[in-house]
C-alpha cells in the first residue's frame, strides 16, 4: 500500500495528507472537552474543509481522466 502512495503524483499526495489531518482534527475535538457550542462549530468547520478537499480530488481525477481520453481520442483519429 506504501508503493501505491509513492506512485501517485504530489498533488494527490498533499491532498490525501491535508485530509487525514484535516479529519484527524475533527475527530479530535469532537471529543475534546470544551463547550458544547465551540466543539459544533470547530469540528463542522473541520470537517467541512475536509468534505471540501475531498471533492477537489474528486474534480481532479474527473478532469484528468477527461483530459487522458480526450488525448486517447485525439491521438486514435489523428486529429
Amino acid at each position: 500500500m506504501l508503493e501505491e502512495i509513492r506512485r501517485v503524483n504530489r498533488e494527490t499526495r498533499v491532498q490525501y495528507a491535508l485530509m487525514f489531518i484535516f479529519g484527524a482534527l475533527c475527530i479530535g475535538v469532537a471529543f475534546a472537552p470544551l463547550e458544547e457550542t465551540i466543539r459544533i462549530t470547530t469540528v463542522g468547520t473541520l470537517f467541512g474543509f475536509t468534505a471540501g478537499l475531498w471533492v477537489s480530488h474528486l474534480v481532479q481525477v474527473l478532469r484528468r481522466a477527461a483530459e487522458l481520453k480526450n488525448a486517447d481520442v485525439t491521438g486514435v483519429t489523428g486529429q
